[in-house]
């Protein structure tokens, strides 16, 4: 386990994780604004999460000395080239759900690497609360299928999933040496 100071590329990553929950903070503030009905506490609890992850990834690296470095792209930002602008309260929790998934998988990954106590700390931390935000997006893809059937929310998670996996393609190709916890993966499967 590392415990010494943070590389480059960890101080890189988690930048830009906390550059990524600030954008989805950002984006469910908007959604929390204009949902109504049942949803709308959810929502406004995954906007209340997603600051609180930026806050935790701030923390975080001031608790290790560093500061946080701007960073102007995030996961997310790629999405909407790759999807299209969610049309429906629907879309929107498709691509959540999507999104949510790759997020746990990337943070489960990242923990698998042996990371600076602090860092898994804060993964740690964050990785309960992403697991609540699949569980309700799930619960409202199900409800949603009554009115727009299960064959179209099916239809809608598949296409935002090929979106994701060529977004987070292009990500590892730009970004994939400074992830060097995914290399770590690599290794133990060889």
């Amino acid at each position: 386990m590392n415990t010494g100071p943070l590389s480059e590329n960890d101080r890189w990553i988690i930048n830009y994780y906390r550059s990524s929950e600030i954008k989805g903070a950002l984006f469910f503030g908007r959604i929390a604004r204009i949902v109504r009905g049942p949803l709308q506490a959810d929502v406004t609890h995954h906007f209340a999460d997603e600051a609180s992850h930026a806050h935790y990834w701030t923390q975080c690296l001031d608790d290790l000395g560093y500061t946080p470095d701007r960073q102007t792209q995030g996961y997310q930002d790629q999405y909407l080239e790759a999807a299209g602008l969610p049309a429906s309260l629907m879309e929107v929790m498709a691509i959540t759900m999507v999104f949510e998934k790759r997020v746990i998988r990337l943070y489960g990954q990242h923990l698998r690497s042996s990371p600076h106590p602090r860092v898994r700390q804060t993964i740690e931390q964050i990785m309960q609360d992403e697991r609540w935000h699949v569980k309700y997006v799930r619960e409202a893809l199900d409800d949603m299928a009554t009115r727009y059937g299960d064959d179209e929310v099916a239809k809608t998670i598949a296409r935002y999933t090929a979106a994701d996996e060529d977004v987070y393609a292009r990500t590892v190709a730009e970004y994939g040496d400074r992830m060097t916890f995914r290399s770590h993966q690599l290794t133990e499967r060889l």
